[in-house]
């Protein structure tokens, strides 16, 4: 196992650890109240800040391109949805309960959220 993913096994081991997302001037997007660990996904409540308003869309167009995605969907349904994707990754970083994460994967849908995280960049 790398440490990568020993990383990512303990934090998924630990549910009830409070994570948030911040845009890129730092204003406080939402947090994230982990209820669910199923490696390598975390899943919680999500409870929007101050900075959430200005991303909102960005996450709705997100989980909007996500069902197809999850359904076998043509080759212009996965480019749009990593158009979509990039948009949020762009827009949005998160720290876990012990500082930043260099790469993750997050979807925000209304008060519920799920991320996958690692320490390093993911691969393409």
């Amino acid at each position: 196992m790398t440490a990568s993913e020993e990383s990512l096994s303990d934090a998924s081991a630990a549910t009830g650890g409070v994570w948030r997302v911040r845009d890129r001037e730092d204003t406080p997007v939402g947090e994230i109240a982990v209820e669910e660990a199923d490696f390598p996904w975390l899943a919680g409540t999500f409870a929007p800040g101050p900075g959430f308003a200005a991303v909102k869309s960005l996450f709705a167009r997100e989980i909007e391109l996500l069902g197809p995605v999850m359904e076998g969907a043509s080759d212009e349904q996965v480019d749009a949805w990593e158009t979509a994707y990039d948009a949020v990754r762009a827009a949005v970083t998160l720290e876990s309960p012990s500082g930043p994460v260099a790469e993750f994967l997050l979807h925000v849908d209304g008060d519920q959220a799920w991320f996958r995280w690692s320490d390093e960049p993911f691969e393409d």
